[in-house]
Formats: structure tokens, C-alpha cells, sequence
């Protein structure tokens, strides 16, 4: 390693901060000293534009993995599902730490509306008709919410969850969709919410990782000891599949591989844009025998005709 202490490359919002203090963490339990360094994304300065209009997969992570590569910092620290399935020439996943919560949950703010969304009794069950106004700038969680209650009006809301919680208090919204790792992970998760169980996440939610340069052994050597490999097994089955439909970010797909009974569940899906059409696949396998579950399953719902609504959204982002 080039530097005594290991540059640890963060963005500067207090969820990365925390994840990027996470391995700052094991590196010392490890005896290793490091340091961290603040670097804004595209996807920070611009926190007015949809992400879906942004249109650029990577926007979080490629600021880094450009001072990755011209040798400012020595690893970087992602929420995984930000991370293009296609990693930049020169850059190498070091490790996967072990998985958060994988949830969606909707932040409320009258259980009046809570029960009109027909969550009764602790549980989702009717689907009301009215029109409900929701806040979330991800084009997955807008096309599954649409799905469900296409009455609604979705309202943008972009920044860091501390900056999303107090738009939603300061609106007249019902409520507003966040990812339940980014809010327990900084402890800001309201009692005011409520797990959204119907709503699969997007490939390798609540996964963090860690890249390092390709060439750079040592550091690659000194990170993957913390790599958890029942994360990392799930979370590529997730982005195989993502991979296999050639999307991203800005797409509405979704998948969950999950190992019980030595066995590997998978669950995956895409939507068209506005939520009217959906196709989903299933899959259990023997875990001896999961390793394409990824692929084999996005060749799947492709052979159910997903390449019809992924070449309506590759049209409409022209």
C-alpha cells in the first residue's frame, strides 16, 4: 500500500459518513490506521432533478471511483445498490459487509390516511381508490407504488434522509417512502412508519461495499477479511439479474434472493414506468445450485415479455 493510512473515500452525507465510519471500524480492530475523506457526488450537488431524469447510473459512486483511480483515496464506501452492475476499468469490490435490512417503509403522518391505504390491524389488506399524495424520487418505488394505488400523485424528493424527513413534515403530503437501513443506520426512523411488505427492493438494498483498485493487493487483501459471503452471494444473484435485463437505477427493477433451509429464494420483477404492467418471476433452488439463479431468472421474465416494457423505457428516457 502506497500511504501508511488507508484514505477511506466517503461522500459527506451523514448515512454515507456512518457507513463509511463502519469500516473505518473493522480497519482499526484490524490494526489498520485510516482516515476519512469527504468527496460530493454529481447526485449531492443536483438534489433538485428526479434521479430518474438524471439518467446516469453511477451517479453516486463515480466521483469516487474517479479519485479512486487517480489515487486520492485507497477505497471507496457504497450503499451497493448505487453502484453500476459494471464497475469502472480499474475497480474492484473488495468486499460486502453483512446486510442491513432490505425493507421499504412508508413514513406517515396521519394514521387516518395510514388506514385508507388499507393497512388495518398491522397488516396491508383492502386497496383504496383515493388519491393519495406520496413522496419518493425512486422510479422503482413510484412504478410499485403506482401499481398498487395509480390514483396517487407522486411528489419529487430528493437530498439525504435528514433533509427528505423534514420536506415531508413541512408538506402537505401523506407520506413518503424511504429505505429502512438509510433511517436505522443513523437512528431517524419516525415511530410514524410502517414496513412495506408488498414492495421488493431494489437489487442489493441495504448492502454496503467496499472497491478498492484492481492492481492494489494489499489493500484488496486487508478489506475482503470483513467480506460477509452470505451477503455477497445474495446481493450478486440480485444484480445478476439486474444485469441480465441491462438495467439500473433508473429503472424499476426489483429483486430479493433470500437463503433459508439451505435453500435460495428468489423474487424479482419489473414495471413499466407508470405501474400498469408488471411481470414478476419466482425462483427456489437448492443453494449447491444457485449460482445462475440470477441470470437464469432474468432470462426468464424476459421470455415473459420484459423486454417489451424495457425498450418503452429506454424510448422514453430518449
Amino acid at each position: 500500500m502506497a500511504n501508511s493510512i488507508l484514505r477511506i473515500g466517503t461522500r459527506d452525507s451523514p448515512l454515507a459518513v456512518w457507513q463509511a465510519t463502519q469500516v473505518q471500524q473493522l480497519l482499526h480492530k484490524a490494526d489498520i490506521e485510516s482516515q476519512l475523506i469527504y468527496i460530493k457526488s454529481e447526485g449531492d450537488t443536483n438534489t433538485i432533478t428526479p434521479l430518474y431524469a438524471l439518467g446516469v447510473q453511477g451517479i453516486f459512486t463515480k466521483t469516487l471511483d474517479a479519485a479512486l483511480l487517480n489515487n486520492r483515496i485507497d477505497i471507496a464506501v457504497h450503499s451497493l445498490k448505487d453502484v453500476p452492475v459494471q464497475m469502472a476499468e480499474g475497480i474492484i469490490q473488495a468486499a460486502v459487509l453483512k446486510r442491513g435490512s432490505y425493507k421499504d417503509i412508508f413514513v406517515y403522518k396521519d394514521e387516518n390516511d395510514l388506514k385508507k391505504l388499507g393497512f388495518i390491524n398491522n397488516k396491508w389488506c383492502s386497496v383504496n381508490e383515493d388519491q393519495f399524495t406520496i413522496a419518493t424520487s425512486s422510479i422503482r418505488r413510484i412504478a410499485q407504488w403506482l401499481h398498487r394505488y395509480p390514483n396517487s400523485i407522486i411528489e419529487n424528493l430528493r437530498g439525504n434522509v435528514n433533509t427528505r424527513l423534514k420536506k415531508l413534515y413541512t408538506h402537505n403530503w401523506t407520506g413518503a417512502i424511504f429505505a429502512a437501513a438509510g433511517l436505522e443506520r443513523i437512528n431517524l426512523r419516525p415511530e410514524s412508519t410502517v414496513d412495506l411488505d408488498w414492495m421488493l427492493p431494489a437489487p442489493a438494498q441495504g448492502a454496503i461495499a467496499i472497491v478498492c483498485r484492481s492492481e492494489d493487493e494489499n489493500t484488496f487483501g486487508n478489506c475482503r477479511r470483513f467480506n460477509d459471503n452470505e451477503t455477497a452471494f445474495c446481493v450478486k444473484i440480485e444484480r445478476d439479474f439486474l444485469k441480465a435485463l441491462m438495467g439500473g437505477c433508473s429503472t424499476p427493477i426489483s429483486a430479493l434472493a433470500v437463503i433459508k433451509n439451505n435453500c435460495m429464494h428468489f423474487n424479482g420483477s419489473i414495471l413499466s414506468v407508470d405501474g400498469r404492467e408488471k411481470i414478476e418471476i419466482e425462483k427456489t433452488v437448492d443453494i449447491n445450485e444457485a449460482a445462475n439463479v440470477g441470470f437464469d431468472a432474468g432470462e426468464g421474465i424476459l421470455s415473459k415479455g420484459a423486454g417489451k416494457i424495457i425498450e418503452q423505457i429506454r424510448n422514453a428516457s430518449k
